[in-house]
């Protein structure tokens, strides 16, 4: 049986910041990461971030990931679990995970939930064809392996990931046939839009995918035109060739450890789905259990980071661990997290977040 004061699952990028603030508050970390890597999103990410400089504004999610690292490995009270896929757990406290095919147990005081989300997928016909990816499988391919997934890609979906993707295929010199949004409007910041645009990339909102073409990969897709109902109007169907199909159609919270530990959960569809029940420091409706990141609601990276920070901090002060400038550090996240939700980009979390009160 291991122990450690604080677990933390997921060194994404909620995860490594949670770590790195409750080890810099006193308390011993374990952190367990599936992947052989830490980063998580982070090291697909080859934008520049926006906000400040204390979020890493003009900095690339690939290069945050090594610093973040870097303070990881300089923190002595930090231990780190590779390959590690957490099973259970139980109602002892005990967490179970696999580590390399062997099963492991883990005693905490105190847990920090921040396994992240999973895409979400569509229904449609062949939606089943090699050649139909989600959004993070196209960034795992290019921008972790290098492959190119595709020659002519179309995207669908015109939210950030949408947005950012397509750009992302275009500089690996994939063709974007188009991004479709069955929106009437786009989703994701209108300066990714722009980018696309200018690179001769159709958007066509208040649109959808009929169908893939194909016997045995994708060769085509059928895509169509939608009234204000969100109806498929009949007469508007377009045949595209390409050979892939991108869904970038949301993310849903991956909360099931939560669910297993007995967190009260709320269905709330502006965070993504079923999220737990927590209070203004990420503290959930069991004691002694936070949660931070896309588990909490999916947004930004840069949210994630600040909301780790903040749930490292709450599960070190619960233990006994306060700095002397704890309440100021504190004060500065939850300034900066106002200060990401605010305004119009803004107030779908916000009215999200409404609901947990």
């Amino acid at each position: 049986m291991l122990h450690s004061e604080i677990v933390i699952i997921g060194a994404g990028p909620a995860g490594l910041c949670a770590a790195i603030s409750a080890a810099k508050q006193g308390a011993t970390v374990a952190l367990l990461e599936r992947d052989e890597f830490l980063g998580g999103q982070l090291v697909k990410q080859t934008h520049m971030f926006f906000g400040s400089k204390k979020q890493y504004a003009s900095v690339r999610g690939i290069d945050i990931a090594p610093l973040l690292e870097k303070e990881i490995k300089g923190l002595p009270n930090i231990s780190v679990f590779l390959n590690s896929t957490v099973l259970g757990y139980y109602e002892d406290g005990v967490l179970l995970f696999e580590q390399n095919g062997k099963a492991k147990k883990i005693k905490p005081a105190r847990m920090i939930v921040a396994t992240g989300a999973a895409e979400k997928v569509l229904p449609f016909p062949n939606n089943d064809l090699p050649g139909v990816y989600g959004a993070g499988a196209v960034q795992t391919l290019m921008n972790v392996h290098g492959v190119k997934p595709a020659k002519r890609v179309l995207m669908v979906g015109a939210g950030n990931i949408g947005l950012i993707v397509s750009y992302q295929l275009l500089q690996a010199g994939v063709e974007v046939a188009g991004v479709i949004e069955a929106a009437p409007y786009i989703g994701g910041y209108l300066v990714h839009a722009a980018k696309i645009r200018r690179s001769g990339v159709p958007i066509l909102t208040s649109h959808t995918i009929k169908a893939a073409l194909g016997d045995r990969a994708v060769e085509g897709a059928i895509i169509q035109q939608l009234d204000e109902k969100w109806q498929p109007i009949t007469g508007t169907e377009r045949t595209l060739e390409v050979d892939a199909i991108c869904l970038a159609v949301g993310l849903t919270p991956l909360v099931e450890i939560l669910w297993q530990a007995g967190c009260q959960m709320k269905y709330v569809p502006q965070l993504g789905g079923h999220v737990p029940i927590r209070n203004q420091f990420n503290e959930t409706s069991v004691p002694g259990i936070f949660v931070a990141g896309d588990a909490s609601g999916v947004e930004e990276a840069s949210s994630a980071m600040l909301e780790g920070a903040l749930a490292g901090m709450e599960a070190s002060a619960s233990l006994g661990y306060r700095s002397e400038d704890f309440d100021l550090i504190k004060q500065d996240i939850l300034a900066q997290l106002e200060s990401l939700r605010s305004g119009p980009t803004g107030e779908k979390i916000r009215t999200g977040l409404a609901q947990l009160v």
